[in-house]
């Protein structure tokens, strides 16, 4: 009898677990889109030159590659929550410390520019990864996938601008990147898979 109430309890149980997991997958890629959005501000205010943003987004490809590896198996543990609650903690004071150092940037430089661009580009490709987790038209692997690529993407970025400069052929290779994680993300936004 105990076993039978234990049974329709998880049973009844189970349901709500996925919006519950979702939500937490969601508020994840949220907080990459908050990041992203500092980033992008402190570029456009001159708080940050591209090289600090440069080296900001090596710590998103990092958050990224982390959110990927713990969704991979369609799951995100308490304890990977927690890591990556850490990792996201430690990359907002790495941009509050860059933001109010002595370096500033020239907003106007093309560099910048390109800089900002391409960091905006990276807060609309999270946005719609956080809308297909809220809306459940991406799977958790699904997400861990386009994660994965998002990584890809700042990684590519903060090669770029490490020396301070990012270049008119470097903003294309980004943008390459860019344009592949885009069509990426429409595909599983739109395979018919469900959570």
């Amino acid at each position: 009898m105990n076993f039978r109430k234990t049974a329709l309890t998880v049973t009844l149980l189970l349901p709500m677990a996925a919006p519950v997991l979702a939500q937490s997958v969601g508020s994840e890629v949220q907080r990459d889109i908050n990041q992203e959005t500092r980033i992008e501000q402190g570029l456009k205010s001159g708080q940050l030159s591209t090289g600090e943003a440069a080296k900001l987004e090596r710590g998103e490809a990092k958050i990224d590659r982390m959110e990927s590896r713990a969704l991979k198996d369609g799951n995100l543990s308490t304890n990977e929550a927690a890591r990556i609650q850490r990792a996201q903690n430690q990359e907002s004071n790495a941009i509050n410390e860059l933001k109010h150092n002595d370096v500033t940037g020239n907003p106007n430089s093309a560099s910048s520019q390109r800089m900002q661009a391409d960091v905006q580009r990276n807060i609309n490709q999270q946005n719609r990864i956080e809308q297909g987790v809220q809306s459940g038209r991406l799977t958790k692997k699904e997400a861990a996938r386009l994660e994965r690529g998002q990584a890809r993407v700042d990684r590519t970025e903060a090669r770029a601008g490490a020396d301070g400069h990012v270049t008119g052929r470097e903003q294309a290779r980004i943008q390459h990147r860019e344009n592949v994680q885009s069509r990426h993300i429409y595909r599983e936004k739109h395979n018919g898979r469900h959570r």
